[in-house]
């Protein structure tokens, strides 16, 4: 159990993640109808001052920004940012109120409560348990409140040059379950390139659809032979799957141009370099049976993967302040999604992923459960307490 004098306020962190649950921060990337942060930017850094924290926001672009919150340190310790995205997805779909932030049996309800405000608002929690302890940290305590997270993360790739930490916690959802490894992604087009042609003229057409037909078949087999891959034992084995395709203009007329969008799930261990080669080695292939066959292939996103050692200072550090609030050591896992934590670890900032129970996260109903959101908040700031009075 953690330390009696140490107490998070729960009645202020319930009141806040209503607040921010109230607070429409849909990420206009994915729905016209999307804010951006800004005002949910303006709440969090009006916690933060009134927390006593110096507080900077950083505009990224016209409603977009990251609100960065420094405890300052006595001096001496071990510097610690503490990451939530304030951006949330649309709520077309959606069978409850989005704002509403009703309670029941225990859980809040609306969007944004799971992923990733009920994480905001245990950091928020967090930090006045620690100022209202009086504990004076000798490291830095760094709250960053960020943007866009679920489509590009230019709040994260912005962070990076704004602040630095010896260590991080990306408080992404894993159900309380340390989280030390996840897969990258990277997003590819494909295009063909066939030749327009009256429907009637097959000898003068190239149909660039039926080709990228042969390149799909041959894509296929590549994806099951991945699945049978061993991956990494935190993550499992990698994937792909083509969520996307264009190509034709009209019925009558050969279809001279089609586009395909792949997305190409990466394990710990795997590179952009190797998976390229492999699509580009069908292309190949598939140019050499036919020489008629065009192709191109180009890279949209990539996103490395995550993995933090076992051993770093803290993996250790919140690993015994979960077990310690939870009653019991459970063992580390990996997650199939990507977050900002790859970032960070590309930075050279060991970080670690820690987030709270709940359910329906970018779907109908979503959920958090608030004595999870209690719980996370006393290991954020228990693993402040103890990272942060380390030497370095």
């Amino acid at each position: 159990m953690s330390d009696p004098t140490f107490m998070v306020d729960e009645n202020y962190l319930t009141r806040t993640l209503a607040d921010l649950i109230h607070i429409n921060s849909i990420n206009p990337s994915l729905s016209p109808e999307g804010p951006g942060e800004a005002e949910a930017g303006e709440y969090v850094a009006d916690a933060l001052s009134d927390l006593g924290l110096q507080v900077t926001t950083y505009e990224l672009a016209p409603g977009r920004v990251n609100v960065v919150g420094v405890l300052p340190g006595s001096g001496g310790g071990r510097s610690l940012l503490l990451n939530a995205h304030m951006d949330t997805v649309g709520v077309e779909g959606m069978t409850i109120d989005p704002f509403a932030a009703e309670i029941k049996d225990g859980k809040m309800y609306g969007r944004g409560t799971q992923d990733m405000k009920g994480s905001l608002a245990a950091i928020l929690a967090a930090v006045k348990a620690l100022v209202d302890s009086g504990v004076t940290l000798a490291g830095d305590l760094i709250v960053a409140a960020v943007a866009d997270e679920e489509y590009l993360s230019m709040g994260t790739e912005a962070l990076i040059g704004q602040v630095t930490a010896d260590a991080a916690i990306v408080t992404e959802p894993t159900d309380m379950r340390l989280c030390r490894a996840h897969r990258g992604m990277i997003w590819y087009q494909v295009e063909t390139f066939g030749r327009a042609a009256h429907g009637s003229r097959y000898q003068d057409g190239i149909d660039a659809n039926m080709h990228m037909g042969r390149f799909l078949a041959r894509l296929d087999k590549l994806e099951q032979a991945l699945r049978r891959r061993p991956g990494h034992p935190l993550t499992g084995p990698p994937s792909l799957h083509a969520p996307l395709i264009h190509g034709g203009r009209e019925m009558s007329i050969y279809a001279d141009h089609c586009v395909l969008n792949v997305e190409r799930r990466i394990a710990p261990g795997e590179t952009e370099a190797q998976n390229t080669a492999e699509l580009q080695t069908i292309i190949a292939d598939l140019s050499a049976d036919d020489p008629t066959f065009r192709a191109e292939l180009s890279v949209m996103v990539a996103r490395a993967p995550f993995l933090v050692d076992e051993n770093a200072p803290i993996v250790q550090v919140v690993d015994g302040a979960l077990a310690r609030r939870l009653g019991v050591r459970y063992p580390h896992v990996g997650m199939p999604f990507w977050t900002d934590a790859a970032l960070l670890t590309e930075a050279g900032i060991d970080t670690v992923i820690l987030g709270p129970t709940g359910g329906g996260l970018h779907s109908a109903v979503e959920w958090v459960e608030l004595a999870s959101v209690v719980d996370l908040a006393t290991v954020l700031a228990e693993t402040a307490r103890q990272f942060c009075q380390q030497d370095r």
